[in-house]
């Protein structure tokens, strides 16, 4: 009978997960975004959890409403290498990827790493390239790698893109392909923040007196943490019966009267993914619905289209997405 005790405990707490330090982590992310970053709290919490989930994030909304200095931010509060790319009309794969260059001493071509390689790379203004430059991002997104001059050099992890775009401005932007925006974890969309927000926006900046918001951003995280805290993340405890509800999700997009395109597959691992992610910042070792539910807008609102119909009745994804959940039933 204590045998049997003993392997009940076991069972019980000898595997359980422990998730402290990934929580302190993710809390104190949150407290050095907080110093500079007014309103955005759900925001900085998507960019997290697609940290631990190892994803990529495209994030959009009007200009003015700091996408791009979150982002910056984001990559200062983790110790690794960071880079960013400005995305523009006339850019080039190479001057993303890199070039190989004649050494004049060795008579050798050498290759000389673009930007892309790096661990945390922000790439402002994704939609103004043209599609060969947005053609070069497929493979270092999917399997994160580059291929130049038929060889292939692999990223150092972590690696993550963060990618920004606006909504409105449609001049000199070319839309990115569904195969590239199949490749994002999420898509955030960011609003304008409220008025009270606003102005402790302009009061924030009005206290740091022309300091650049990067100095007042403490690193958090290293890298050898972030991939400790990422394969926690991958072991955290998922139930047949969840797996089997997302799978349910996913399928209602691809049949449903108002969508024409609906999830992939991939969709669905990342909707995973996501709900083992928000499980983990949340310091549970198992996913319940409720996570699979909270995953499911940013995971899916750039990989659904809409049929004309709806979109001209002012329908969106969201919308699509809460007609679906409460059409399914929620495991018990």
């Amino acid at each position: 009978m204590e045998n049997e005790l003993e392997q009940n405990d076991g069972l019980n707490f000898d595997n359980r997960i422990n998730l402290d330090g990934l929580k302190t982590a993710v809390e104190n992310i949150k407290a050095e975004m907080k110093k500079v970053i007014v309103g955005q709290d759900n925001f900085v919490e998507l960019l997290i959890v697609a940290l631990f989930a190892d994803g990529h994030v495209l994030i959009e909304g009007v200009p003015g409403i700091a996408k791009t200095v979150t982002a910056k931010l984001f990559a200062k509060v983790l110790k690794t290498d960071f880079s960013r790319i400005q995305f523009t009309p006339d850019l080039m794969p190479s001057d993303v990827l890199g070039t190989s260059v004649l050494n004049m001493k060795t008579s050798e071509f050498e290759f000389n790493k673009g930007p892309i390689f790096s661990n945390i790379v922000l790439i402002d203004e994704i939609n103004r390239a043209p599609a060969k430059t947005q053609a070069a991002l497929f493979e270092t997104m999917e399997e994160r790698q580059a291929t130049v001059d038929g060889t292939t050099y692999k990223f150092e992890a972590p690696f993550m893109v963060l990618a920004t775009q606006n909504p409105i401005e449609q001049e000199g932007t070319y839309a990115l392909p569904e195969a590239q925006l199949d490749r994002f974890i999420f898509k955030i969309k960011v609003d304008y923040p409220s008025v009270e927000e606003e102005i402790e926006i302009i009061a924030s900046h009005h206290e740091r007196k022309g300091k650049a918001p990067q100095t007042l951003i403490n690193p958090i995280l290293d890298t050898a943490s972030l991939e400790d805290y990422k394969h926690k993340t991958q072991s955290i405890i998922v139930e047949e019966k969840i797996i089997k509800y997302i799978a349910e999700l996913v399928s209602k997009t691809r049949n449903h009267p108002h969508l024409y395109l609906g999830g992939s597959p991939r969709a669905s691992i990342a909707i995973l993914n996501t709900a083992k992610a928000f499980a983990a910042i949340n310091g549970r070792d198992f996913v319940t619905p409720e996570d699979v539910k909270r995953a499911l807008n940013p995971v899916l609102n750039h990989r659904m289209i809409l049929t004309p119909e709806r979109e001209m009745e002012g329908m969106n994804t969201e919308n699509v997405v809460e007609m679906i959940v409460q059409s399914v039933e929620v495991p018990r």
